[in-house]
């Protein structure tokens, strides 16, 4: 992937952006173009497999984390720009194509990119995460997600992993709720190892809950009700794009148990894989999410493909789009899941 690939994920906004100044239909071009085009193209276009040979370069350059960082003040400006054209002067189909485009920024910048800078180690790039999480009212997942789905993946334990025989619509409900309360558990048991009271405003979840109900608040008292619930169903289709993603990347892949009853350790097969370039590159390398779970503090760039890695037949949004077709999905997805079972 070379570098400039990366910028692809930029003509998000810029759809968006046409999307909000268009009439009609035409509001709906993002979802048009990112999963009607960009599957499409990725059926044409075949998966790359090699792994980069300068990585210490790529780790050592800035250009890497800047156009991560970028994401931030654009996702904010275009959703209070949401906020100041939505509403009574759009017809039904303009509001529901642009509320659709904006929960297509939460998913994609809102959530995606804050799941990269959340597996980092410095504030101000876990602030980052923290802002954009709360544009797409997911800031449970910072807990959540470093602290309980990299521990329980692959396993009943993790609400966030799907099994089997699953369908998504039943997964999106399961892990969202799921991975809601796992992080009041996961907070109030390491406020306990303190010694201080889960109601404490140390207590993450606690906190992250009282941020999203205030920012609400506040779209509503300036924005009015209307605006307000378009928002809240942007930050939903967003969310719901995230667990399309968390299903299909653990989707039937689990872990066994050891004689001490212990899983084992969490290896690059208990993953989905696609090594399709346009979905690595709009989502910032996710797709290689075998390499990403192995070892959690490697940044996008430096993610390698590696022929233990299950592969999945397309790009993300193309397996996205499947999963919504759960016959067809399980019909694709176990006899793969039976192979990969039969070589372990």
């Amino acid at each position: 992937m070379k570098k400039w690939t990366y910028l692809f994920v930029y003509l998000l906004p810029v759809t968006v952006y046409a999307a909000f100044n268009l009439p009609g239909i035409y509001t709906f071009s993002p979802i048009i173009i990112f999963y009607g085009l960009v599957p499409l193209l990725e059926l044409i276009i075949p998966a790359n497999h090699k792994n980069s040979t300068d990585i210490d370069a790529r780790l050592a350059s800035k250009y890497f984390d800047i156009i991560l960082y970028l994401a931030v003040p654009i996702q904010v400006g275009f959703l209070f720009y949401f906020f100041s054209i939505i509403g009574a002067q759009h017809t039904l189909v303009e509001n529901i194509g642009m509320t659709l485009s904006m929960g297509l920024m939460c998913g994609v910048f809102g959530i995606n990119i804050a799941h990269e800078l959340g597996h980092r180690n410095t504030w101000y790039e876990r602030l980052m995460a923290e802002i954009l999480l709360l544009t797409s009212l997911e800031m449970h997942f910072m807990p959540y997600h470093n602290n309980g789905h990299h521990h329980n993946v692959a396993t009943p334990n993790d609400p966030a992993t799907a099994g089997k025989d699953e369908p998504v619509y039943i997964f999106w409900f399961k892990s969202q709720i799921g991975s809601y309360f796992t992080a009041w558990k996961l907070e109030n048991k390491r406020l306990k190892q303190k010694g201080k009271s889960a109601l404490s405003l140390q207590n993450k979840a606690l906190v992250y809950s009282l941020i999203q109900w205030v920012f609400v608040a506040l779209i509503y008292y300036f924005y009015g009700a209307n605006t307000c619930l378009l928002f809240i169903a942007a930050a939903i289709f967003g969310i719901l794009l995230l667990e399309t993603v968390n299903y299909i990347e653990h989707y039937g892949l689990l872990r066994k148990k050891n004689e001490n009853g212990r899983y084992e350790r969490v290896m690059h097969w208990h993953s989905w894989n696609s090594d399709h370039p346009l979905g690595r590159a709009m989502l910032f390398e996710l797709s290689r999410h075998s390499d990403h779970h192995y070892r959690a503090s490697k940044k996008y760039q430096s993610l390698v493909s590696l022929p233990e890695n299950p592969q999945m037949p397309t790009g993300y949004p193309g397996m996205m789009l499947l999963s919504l077709i759960p016959p067809l999905w399980f019909w694709h997805m176990n006899k793969r899941i039976e192979s990969i079972s039969n070589t372990k």
